[in-house]
């Protein structure tokens, strides 16, 4: 095959058009024209919640709140009887919890009092805390305006449809009325389609937190307490007969 024949078949082989695609941004503009000021008020909420996930997930993110398994380990070390590794691990993690517990393993190693340190402890979990939930009033707000928002945009649309249908008279078309409704039920559409990924992503950056939190007191506490639930030790055992002898001695 010549190179004649294959630039012949280059120039008739179909080109895709860039107008082929569809256009995300006229479609967009159409749909804020047809639904009006409703719709773009909900557009600027979405970018605005938006904005606010991307956020949340960088700083969670960053700060490692989805897996808590280095203050684990920090404690871990604490337990075995090595806190100087504990403190090293503690201090090259990010997440918070771990500062938390270099904080409690410091107090004990100096011999500051017990509720002295944990009232630093409790007062710097509370700052962190805040601190992750910033930003989460915002998108509860928008999950909740969002709907309502819509079911305003539906009524005001059907009153539009029904005063054209009332200056008609006696002609009247079912067109006028059919597309009232539409563009009056498209608002509806948009108010929900905005509120409900809110809402989703807001109650799991919710409950990441409430678990942050019940995991942030249970690894602090077991810094100034002993493990219960281990198997019995030898000095259990020691004082397991003196137990029976008392029990017997009661009458039990």
């Amino acid at each position: 095959m010549d190179n004649q024949t294959l630039n012949t078949a280059a120039d008739t082989a179909p080109v895709a058009s860039p107008a082929a695609t569809p256009d995300m941004l006229t479609a967009l503009t159409d749909l804020m024209q047809v639904g009006g000021p409703v719709v773009m008020i909900l557009f600027a909420m979405s970018v605005f919640a938006t904005a606010i996930v991307l956020l949340k997930v960088w700083q969670f993110q960053s700060a490692k709140i989805f897996t808590l398994t280095g203050p684990r380990a920090v404690l871990a070390l604490y337990k075995a009887g090595t806190p100087l590794k504990a403190l090293d691990r503690a201090d090259r993690s990010r997440n918070p919890v771990s500062h938390m517990l270099a904080g409690a393993i410091r107090g004990r190693r100096r011999q500051i009092p017990e509720h002295l340190v944990r009232e630093e402890i409790v007062r710097h979990g509370a700052h962190i805390l805040e601190a992750l939930r910033s930003w989460l009033r915002p998108l509860e707000v928008i999950g909740s305006l969002a709907p309502l928002l819509g079911l305003f945009g539906t009524v005001l649309g059907m009153i539009s449809a029904f005063q054209g249908l009332e200056a008609a008279g006696n002609k009247v078309n079912p067109a006028i009325l059919s597309g009232g409704i539409w563009e009056a039920l498209l608002t509806t559409a948009v108010g929900l389609a905005v509120a409900m990924p809110v809402v989703v992503v807001h109650n799991y950056f919710d409950r990441a937190i409430e678990r942050l939190a019940h995991e942030m007191e249970s690894l602090v506490t077991q810094i100034f307490t002993e493990d219960l639930s281990a198997k019995s030790s030898e000095k259990d055992r020691t004082h397991e007969p003196l137990g029976r002898a008392a029990a017997i001695a009661a009458g039990e």
